[in-house]
């Protein structure tokens, strides 16, 4: 399972993945206790793909805090989402020096490590699954650029379109009927 399968659902505690998708709605199963409920077009879902976290520089992808995370607890579990604040600010601060402090909420900052939790726990493997995200990304691009030069290169020639009259498959009517002509 990749990091942009799993979900997050506002208001509701922990991760999620999406089972199946419904008329109105996506059933989802809790990654915690495997519980199925439907999430309806009304709630706010993320992936963790899309999130990113507010730094004084560029933005950060969550997937690369993740596994920047993997990386300092060596694949362990960290500290809990309940510890004190002022310890959880500093530990992030060790793993994302240059976050902006003022604009990553605390809800947000405890959300972080819980959900590093969640996946650990799961036996989700982050840092392969971030690694895929960036060469895919750049794999892209690269076919982007490809596709937009070999349209310069090769024009395409169409067969010559005739110019004005009537295709030769139109069915011809017959003279409109007028007056006693039209039967009653």
């Amino acid at each position: 399972m990749e990091l942009k399968e799993i979900i997050s659902i506002t208001g509701r505690p922990g991760l999620f993945k999406v089972v199946t998708q419904g008329k109105n709605n996506v059933i989802v199963e809790s990654i915690v206790d495997k519980k199925r409920f439907p999430a309806y077009a009304s709630d706010r879902i993320s992936t963790l793909g899309d999130i990113s976290i507010y730094t004084t520089d560029e933005d950060v992808k969550l997937t690369d805090v993740l596994a920047s995370f993997h990386d300092h607890y060596e694949g362990k579990a960290c500290p809990s989402h309940k510890e004190e604040l002022s310890a959880l600010e500093g530990l992030l601060e060790k793993i994302l020096p240059n976050y902006d402090k003022d604009r990553v909420y605390k809800s947000d900052l405890r959300k972080i490590f819980q959900w590093y939790n969640i996946l650990i726990k799961a036996g989700i493997k982050i840092k392969e699954t971030a690694e895929k995200a960036a060469s895919t990304e750049g794999d892209t691009e690269k076919k982007e650029v490809k596709k937009a030069s070999s349209k310069k290169a090769t024009p395409k020639k169409g067969a010559p379109k005739s110019k004005g009259g009537k295709p030769s498959s139109a069915k011809k009517s017959g003279p409109t009927k007028t007056g006693s002509q039209r039967g009653k």
